[in-house]
């Protein structure tokens, strides 16, 4: 367990604006308690500092999974998310897609998202940006990048795909095995 690079802090931060904007503020500066981003075995930790003191005692072998883990890097240095993130991207999100109940199936499947299966949508949301997607009850399901910006959603047909799957909630039961 180590801390990020500065290249590593760059390439995540870059990827979380894409999704939280500039609440990424909130995540590092809590007021129960400060919070840091460490990495172990190329997956990226959300964790307490007071927890990360007591983990320096465990080997680095030893250590499985400490905190949140926020995704991994790939071995060309992108930074991939995982599903465990969903939790806080949900609570600090800027833009936001809610999902109709037929729609939540084959979203939760990997699917994208089609113009049909959209409930409401965050005003003024741009092309290619970050989105966490919501059943109608204020659930999150996963995230995902929006394929149109809001005025393009309006005009599209009712099968022109809006949001591209990321990652969704079934991830837990598909790649349980890869996830920690």
């Amino acid at each position: 367990m180590r801390p990020l690079t500065d290249d590593e802090t760059k390439v995540l931060f870059e990827k979380l604006t894409k999704y939280i904007g500039r609440n990424i503020v909130h995540l590092i500066d809590r007021p129960d308690e400060p919070y840091c981003f460490r990495l172990q075995k190329d997956r990226v930790y959300y964790v307490s500092e007071s927890i990360m003191r007591k983990a320096t005692s465990v080997g680095r072998h030893n250590l499985i999974s400490l905190g949140t883990c926020f995704g991994k890097f790939t071995k060309t240095g992108k930074f991939r998310m995982h599903i465990t993130a969903l939790p806080l991207l949900a609570q600090y999100a800027k833009y936001k897609v809610w999902v109709k109940p037929n729609g939540e199936m084959p979203f939760l499947y990997g699917n994208h998202i089609v113009k049909a299966h959209i409930g409401r949508v965050t005003e003024d949301t741009p092309e290619h940006q970050g989105v966490v997607i919501f059943n109608m009850a204020d659930v999150p399901l996963g995230f995902g990048v929006s394929a149109r910006s809001t005025v393009d959603m309006r005009k599209v047909d009712p099968t022109g795909i809006v949001v591209f799957h990321q990652s969704d909630n079934g991830e837990y039961l598909r790649e349980e095995d890869a996830l920690f």
